[in-house]
């Protein structure tokens, strides 16, 4: 929700979001506030939600420049700040089907091209109500061209000129086009409401969200408080301190240490040291990234279908989920989304088979193919990808030059240059990984997959009312992809995060960008 996206590629991140990168440790930050009581208290064994107490949660961070400006949200502890100070309209559901939030529910028009918003009476930290004019304010802002708000190209459909408000509850948004996707828009990762009144959400956060502020230091830490009139139920804790570690170790450690009580992100390694040994509790959170090698569909090699094919039968995905997810995932079928709505689950599952992908490449006169692999250090596993992909295209007759490229610009760097690089992306729509890096005019198109009949059938579908018939016309497209598509999806690594024993109420069914992901409000201590 890896995507928590870089602008140029959705779902990645350069620090800390897909990635946790940089030098603090929690040995620089002074940790307050009480943890976790001694001794168990009423509800820790049967699982009745008690009130009270601090959580303090360890997240990568970004320095000093990091803000609580929600449009700004980027890094997960951002979007975990974010989301404890304000809401959105709708969120992501497990299955990555939108979810009514602010909004209480949505109605298209017939030709879909209107939405009227009904927004649920919920108000903001200050008392004042959550309105349509918060709404359309909050909006316009993040399209503001002067500005680089991370949800504006989710919000393009909308005319936001021309939409507007048909009751202090109620908005009309007017759509450049068809758009039976249209909650996807509202649920954007970034899209969060803020008043209108409001002039400087960084400093002064004023949210309707289960927290409210209470202090923030950049790089280092912030506090939030209950907001006892939450509109969805007051949390139980009384208050919640994001701490910033940036070194997967250090936030380990502090876990081990009883300094934090919650620790994101978590290398397979470490969890497999830690699961079962009564220290701490180990979530894992299922189809959370993508993991998968892009093909530039418009140069050599892989501008020939078949040599695509080739690599899509050369990957032994069992070898590379063990070997480079330490078996924290499951196999991929060349396709994003697995276990999401509209998945093509029906596909059958692409097994090795070195025999076909020679022929294909005889077929190509690629007999001696030699292409270069990108990869960094940039997300855990890509190193290790890319030398067990290289060690399994020998075996085809394919030499694979491995290329370590730097983790501040890899994202930029094989976005456009290249032939073949790991790839990762965190949990989105089905429909949104189509629109934002599979349509001609996609600005994310890491394969450069450009096919003005596929651009075709993603309008067709926009424009079907009717969901089954939608459907079918996603089932078309990502068998067209299965077939001889830019991504080789080997896998789907788990999201995993680590909790004192005394931590009650962690989604263990929620893939990271989802509404349930660093939901503190249903949190307690035991």
């Amino acid at each position: 929700m890896r995507t928590l996206h870089d602008d140029r590629l959705p779902g990645l991140r350069r620090r800390g979001f897909l990635a946790a990168t940089g030098a603090a440790s929690l040995g620089t930050l002074a940790l307050t506030g009480c943890g976790s009581p001694d001794a168990p208290g009423p509800g820790e064994g049967d699982g009745t939600p008690r009130r009270g107490g601090r959580l303090r949660a360890a997240f990568a961070g970004g320095g000093a420049g990091e803000t609580l400006d929600p449009h700004l949200a980027n890094l997960f502890v951002d979007v975990a700040r974010a989301k404890a100070l304000f809401d959105k309209l709708a969120d992501y559901g497990p299955g990555l089907a939108a979810e009514p939030r602010l909004a209480a529910g949505w109605e298209a028009n017939t030709a879909m091209d209107r939405w009227r918003v009904t927004l649920r009476e919920a108000a903001f930290h200050d008392g004042k109500p959550v309105t349509a004019a918060d709404v359309l304010h909050s909006y316009r802002r993040i399209a503001d061209p002067r500005q680089a708000f991370r949800a504006k190209a989710s919000l393009e459909p909308i005319d936001l000129d021309a939409s507007r408000a048909t009751g202090p509850r109620s908005i009309e948004f007017v759509l450049k086009r068809p758009t039976a996707e249209f909650p996807n828009v509202l649920a954007a990762f970034g899209a969060y409401v803020v008043p209108e009144h409001a002039t400087r959400p960084d400093r002064d956060p004023v949210g309707s969200g289960p927290f409210r502020f209470v202090s923030f230091a950049p790089g280092r830490s912030a506090v939030v408080r209950r907001h006892d009139d939450y509109w969805d139920g007051a949390p139980y804790l009384d208050e919640l301190e994001f701490v910033v570690a940036n070194e997967e170790s250090a936030r380990v450690n502090a876990l081990l240490a009883g300094q934090v009580e919650y620790a994101h992100e978590l290398n397979p390694t470490t969890a497999r040291a830690h699961e079962n040994q009564g220290q701490i509790d180990i979530v894992r959170l299922r189809n959370s990234a993508m993991q998968a090698f892009a093909m530039k569909t418009d140069r050599p090699p892989f501008d020939d279908r078949r040599v695509r094919q080739a690599f899509f039968l050369i990957a032994d995905r069992g070898e590379l989920v063990e070997g480079a997810l330490s078996g924290a995932g499951e196999i991929g079928n060349d396709l994003f989304g697995k276990g999401y709505e509209y998945y093509a689950d029906g596909l059958p599952q692409r097994e090795q088979d070195l025999g076909r992908a020679r022929a294909l490449l005889r077929q190509a006169g690629a007999d001696d193919l030699r292409v270069t692999l990108d990869t960094s250090a940039v997300a855990a596993g890509f190193t290790e990808a890319a030398s067990i992909f290289r060690d399994q295209a020998r075996k085809a007759g394919v030499t694979v030059q491995v290329r370590t490229g730097s983790k501040d610009s890899y994202w930029s760097d094989i976005l456009d240059s290249g032939t073949l690089a790991c790839y990762r992306s965190g949990a989105m729509p089905i429909e949104a990984h189509l629109s934002q890096r599979l349509l001609t005019d996609s600005t994310t198109n890491a394969t450069q997959w450009r096919h003005r009949d596929f651009d075709a059938l993603y309008r067709q579908a926009q424009s079907t009312r009717d969901k089954a018939e939608r459907a079918a016309v996603y089932q078309r497209m990502q068998r067209r992809l299965h077939s001889e598509g830019g991504f080789l999806v080997w896998g789907f690594a788990d999201w995993i995060i680590g909790t004192a024993r005394t931590v009650r109420g962690v989604e263990r069914d929620a893939p990271a960008n989802t509404l349930d992901w660093a939901r503190f409000d249903k949190v307690w201590l035991g």
